[in-house]
């Protein structure tokens, strides 16, 4: 897998002066761009994307097409980064990333523009799923353009360090994302918020775009790219040379399903998926669980930062390995720390008063409007509230609520028998000692993701030859991102509500990092990677 291809074509090292130019436009615009990206699932997990733009009749429903437009965006990032990685490796990496984070801001400010669909109907969703389509498009050309720009800025020696700022920066547009919403959340009414007011963290994308271009514009092109095309050794066409030249074929399947695979999911998981498990499953107070997680992120940017740097030291692989091999031993009982500590009352009367739901094949449809029998009604409407449910077969419908049957199965009946039980069903803001346990919990999953993609910009970068790096790099790591991180929301959420645990959706996550770990192990070495 060596590639015969060095970076010692670059035309010297940059002074600390312009890595720190370099770095910080990079990284900004990453942060922006991700900003741009995030901003809708921020407010899918809140509910507000579902009821404007996919109203059905289910709440379950609307919350999977609203993670569905989600993931939209995700499956187009491959093919934006077939087009903008050729761009990057035939044009140059600068000129590619300016256009990049051009198209995504003006998306973004699009989303914000559209009309609900209580307005205009079917064209509502439509909109939104063709500039989430645009977004994925630009965001498949990204973050490729910025973290290969700055590894080839970057000595060898320092090139973990200074890429994983690229690394903390999409944690950064995720944060920035949080902030942005609870700020515009805070300035006005509750009524105007859900109005209207949400559209401002769209429109403000236009701001970003304009600083973003301001820094950029002030870059070079990459010494690397420069030397290369100087000396007219360009690809001609870096897809096909992508898959045909020697040995690119393992590297590809490595950087797929050993590296973009495994830390996409432990990445979402330690985000997003910890927002909604806390908005939703646990019933924390919106604003304090966005707090919550944006505090919690902040903290654990340090950790892409000490990965990432280790890397330099130690080498590239080790750090994703621990952080996989951590992964599968911590994962759930992280969670089930989080939810005691989210809503204890909760989490207790789920041990100590379970609900069993029994019927002749009772079955849950999280995909339709209406279930088909009692006892899919009753499936979805604890799924609704985040209660956690068994069900077994019975010749009769019936419920339990700790073992005592619950003799009419009305709304009103079930709530009273789950508040009986010492279920809490109102939303609650956790203490001050449980709060810090959370951020507790949220900076341990932060510190299994950041040692998993602290190293990844440098790992990926030097995997590839330089003149093929920005499409051998963005394919896989797009596809692994778009494919098994961006349908996570999607596929977690769904098994959730098909089976009543709200912490089944992590064996997904535990399945990939597992695949993952294997294919680390078997397939990659340090000698593998171009250090020069």
């Amino acid at each position: 897998m060596m590639a015969t291809t060095s970076d010692t074509a670059s035309t010297g090292e940059p002074s600390a002066k312009d890595m720190r130019l370099v770095i910080s436009a990079s990284s900004l615009g990453t942060v922006f761009e991700w900003y741009d990206f995030f901003i809708y699932g921020t407010l899918a997990a809140s509910g507000i994307i579902g009821r404007t733009f996919f109203p059905a009749g289910s709440e379950m429903v609307q919350t999977l097409l609203a993670w569905a437009g989600f993931a939209v965006g995700f499956g187009f990032r491959p093919l934006g980064a077939v087009l903008f990685g050729y761009l990057g490796d035939r044009l140059g990496r600068k000129y590619t990333f300016l256009v990049t984070i051009t198209l995504m801001g003006i998306a973004t400010a699009g989303v914000g523009l559209v009309p609900s669909a209580a307005a205009i109907g079917m064209a509502a969703p439509l909109l939104v799923l063709l500039l989430r389509v645009a977004q994925g498009l630009a965001l498949g050309g990204e973050y490729g353009g910025a973290a290969i720009y700055v590894a080839e800025h970057s000595p060898p020696g320092r090139r973990g360090f200074f890429t994983s700022f690229i690394q903390a920066s999409v944690s950064g547009g995720f944060i920035l994302s949080l902030a942005v919403v609870l700020t515009a959340k805070l300035t006005m009414s509750d009524a105007v918020w859900q109005a209207w007011g949400w559209r401002v963290p769209f429109l403000f994308s236009i701001v970003l775009l304009a600083v973003s271009l301001w820094m950029r514009l002030k870059l070079s092109e990459s010494p690397v790219f420069q030397a290369i095309k100087d000396a007219g050794e360009t690809a001609r066409n870096p897809f096909v040379e992508s898959f045909t030249y020697p040995g690119n074929g393992r590297r590809l399947f490595v950087a797929l399903f050993g590296i973009a695979a495994g830390l996409t999911v432990i990445w979402y998981t330690a985000l997003f998926t910890t927002l909604s498990f806390l908005q939703t499953t646990m019933r924390v107070e919106e604003t304090t669980a966005q707090l919550i997680t944006g505090v919690g992120a902040v903290m654990g940017l340090i950790w892409f930062l000490l990965a990432g740097r280790l890397s330099d030291r130690v080498g590239r692989r080790q750090p994703i390995v621990i952080g996989y091999v951590a992964t599968l031993v911590l994962l759930f009982p992280i969670f089930w720390y989080m939810g005691a500590a989210a809503n204890p009352n909760l989490a207790h009367a789920a041990r100590e008063a379970p609900v069993i739901v029994a019927g002749p094949r009772c079955r849950y449809d999280p995909f339709v409007a209406r279930q088909k029998d009692e006892c899919g009604q009753l499936l979805d409407y604890l799924s609704k509230k985040g209660i956690a449910y068994t069900t077994a077969e019975a010749p009769a419908v019936a419920v339990t609520v700790g073992g005592v049957p619950v003799a009419e199965h009305s709304p009103a009946a079930i709530d009273a028998a789950l508040v009986g039980a010492g279920y809490r069903l109102e939303k609650v803001v956790p203490s001050p000692g449980n709060i810090v346990r959370i951020l507790v919990a949220i900076f341990l999953l932060a510190a299994l993701s950041g040692a998993t993609y602290g190293p990844v910009a440098a790992l990926l970068t030097e995997l590839f030859p330089p003149r093929i790096r920005y499409s051998s790099m963005s394919i896989p790591y797009h596809i692994g991102t778009g494919y098994f991180g961006g349908f996570l929301p999607l596929i977690s959420q769904y098994i959730v509500a098909r089976t009543g645990d709200p912490f089944a959706g992590l064996w997904y996550t535990w399945s990939v990092v597992a695949m993952s770990l294997a294919v680390v192990i078997v397939f990659l070495r340090e000698r593998d990677l171009i250090k020069e």
